[in-house]
């Protein structure tokens, strides 16, 4: 596995956190979501859903291997495009921050059907595949959520 792949699957080292390393790997995204809320362009943020999303799994390929089982957790790369989904067209607020933080960590864990299916998918795409929906999930829960709570207070 090239050091490339290797940086970019740990997502900068992030992964290699001795405990929840997946929480690790999305807090490390967070500088990555405040960037894009900055930029205030919801395609730049859907761009960068689809960039990490397919360096991802190219860079997962291989990590099965090098680290020697199944979805490896110094891989966390996933964890990044999952959050990136979970967070994409939020307003930019501490709420929508942590509150997504909080909704993508819980359906990571939980990971809903058919979240856990697609971790059987093989190499990066089994990699990738179950974090992407657990952000959707994490998405559309925040959007059930803004329904009944004002936006005003979820934008604060």
């Amino acid at each position: 596995m090239s050091p490339l792949k290797v940086v970019l699957a740990t997502w900068f080292g992030s992964g290699c956190a001795p405990v929840a390393s997946g929480t690790f790997g999305t807090a490390a995204t967070v500088p990555l979501v405040l960037l894009l809320w900055w930029c205030g362009s919801v395609p730049l943020h859907l761009a960068a859903i689809v960039a990490v999303a397919l360096a991802g799994t190219w860079a997962a390929e291989g990590a099965e291997e090098r680290w020697g089982k199944k979805d490896p957790g110094q891989v966390v790369i996933d964890e990044t495009a999952g959050y990136l989904v979970a967070t994409a067209g939020l307003p930019p607020s501490l709420p929508a921050l942590a509150g997504s933080f909080f909704l993508f960590r819980l359906m990571d864990v939980v990971k809903p059907w058919p979240a856990r299916r697609l971790e059987s998918l093989p190499g990066g795409i089994g990699i990738m595949a179950d974090d992407l929906v657990a952000g959707l999930y994490a998405w559309l829960a925040w959007q059930a959520l803004a329904r009944w709570v004002p936006w005003e207070v979820l934008a604060r």
